[in-house]
């Protein structure tokens, strides 16, 4: 398990640039900080002092490897092989904590004595509140009022675990208006706190970091389908894209393996052209937002379009430029999936399999009635989250 991966063809430039997407476009005064980040990262993650300490926890902290499970009850219904990464089962019960893990070692390395982050549906937020917790540093999460509101139990979790909950009150209140705010926060405390960016989002580099952080997930995947079925290549591997760590997370290491096919479920909301939705590569163009050159819904002039999803992890009006390059190149194929068919595949996956997933994950299940795979195929669908956090908005709909 490592944090460093050969090079593929789809690896983030020296300048850091997937394609024509990424760059670090940036204030000036935040500028040393992404630079120091820049020079150190690769050799700091690379060293055996930080790949023992980043197992270790892996293991005994987070609790991987997570399982690969055969979802027979739901194989059945699809007529096809269907396994579920279960990243649901990760300490903090989200993928979120591989990355938050890794960059809380990096930031005390950096010598960095406080955390920022942003977070949307409050996974990367407890993730990070959970690894500052253990590390005993400062923590200060920025949240939009909205998620707050609809995500109780995970801000409960976070101030529980000592951080400090802030409230970004512009826009639309959501994950875009939390981003900006904790990169405010950053600028303006530049030296001693060192900002968890949850995604692979943000100038470079933090899209390659995370994407390394987060690749341990299709690592196990191909170990694993090796191990159960004679082949470490599936034929689909499906996850969510708001962001998109847990998809790049599952799809980094099948990137270069023409023969998997990489599927990434957007937020439709109430339909792509309702007005309502976070459809990023249905309704972007290219534009910089949060410090990188990637898909981004705006207007004409350049306005950001404010996104609306009924999962506040999905809720975001762009996505990371690893993603943006791989629709651009046709390597990934993405769907725009409504709330009301994530809502539907929720209530499937619970009750044929047991499992509640996150509204998030639901995304990426609602895939299955579209893509008609063959009885002798088989799927891996990133189960990036558990769905305790979402009770409130299932209940609703029960």
């Amino acid at each position: 398990m490592t944090a460093i991966q050969t090079k593929s063809v789809f690896s983030v430039s020296e300048r850091g640039y997937y394609g024509q997407f990424g760059g670090a476009y940036i204030p000036e005064m935040l500028y040393p900080n992404v630079e120091e980040l820049r020079q150190n990262y690769l050799t700091i993650t690379a060293s055996a002092e930080f790949q023992a300490a980043y197992e270790d926890l892996l293991r005994d902290y987070v609790g991987r490897p997570t399982p690969l499970y055969l979802a027979q009850r739901l194989s059945e219904k699809y007529n096809t092989t269907i396994y579920l990464k279960r990243e649901d089962l990760c300490h903090t019960g989200a993928h979120k904590v591989n990355n938050t893990v890794g960059q809380i070692l990096l930031a005390k390395r950096l010598n960095k004595h406080k955390i920022v982050a942003e977070t949307g549906a409050g996974q990367h937020g407890v993730a990070t509140a959970t690894v500052c917790a253990l590390m005993g540093m400062e923590c200060i999460i920025y949240m939009g009022e909205i998620d707050i509101k609809r995500q109780a139990p995970n801000v409960a979790r976070m101030k529980m675990l000592g951080a400090e909950v802030r409230p970004a009150m512009s826009g639309s209140k959501t994950l875009k208006d939390a981003t900006n705010e904790a990169m405010r926060h950053w600028i303006n405390h530049p030296t001693n706190t060192h900002y968890i960016i949850g995604s692979v989002v943000g100038p470079h580099p933090y899209p390659d970091m995370v994407a390394r952080f987060q690749s341990v997930i299709s690592e196990e995947i191909k170990k694993q389908l090796l191990a159960k079925t004679g082949t470490e290549l599936p034929d689909y591997v499906i996850a969510c894209v708001g962001g998109g760590s847990n998809a790049a997370g599952a799809f980094y290491h099948f990137l270069d393996d023409l023969s998997v096919k990489l599927i990434a479920a957007e937020a439709g909301g109430h339909g792509v052209l309702s007005g309502l939705s976070a459809a990023t590569t249905f309704l972007g163009k290219p534009g910089v937002l949060h410090g990188s050159r990637s898909i981004l819904m705006q207007t004409e002039d350049g306005q950001v379009v404010e996104p609306h999803s009924i999962s506040a992890g999905l809720d975001y009006p762009g996505i990371g430029p690893l993603h943006a390059h791989l629709w651009d190149a046709g390597r990934a194929e993405f769907y725009a999936i409504t709330d009301d068919e994530a809502l539907v595949s929720a209530m499937e996956l619970s009750k044929l399999e047991g499992i509640i997933p996150a509204l998030e994950t639901a995304h990426a299940l609602s895939v299955l009635p579209y893509l008609k795979a063959a009885p002798n195929e088989t799927i891996v669908i990133n189960l990036s989250g558990r769905g305790d956090k979402d009770l409130e908005t299932y209940m609703k709909h029960l």
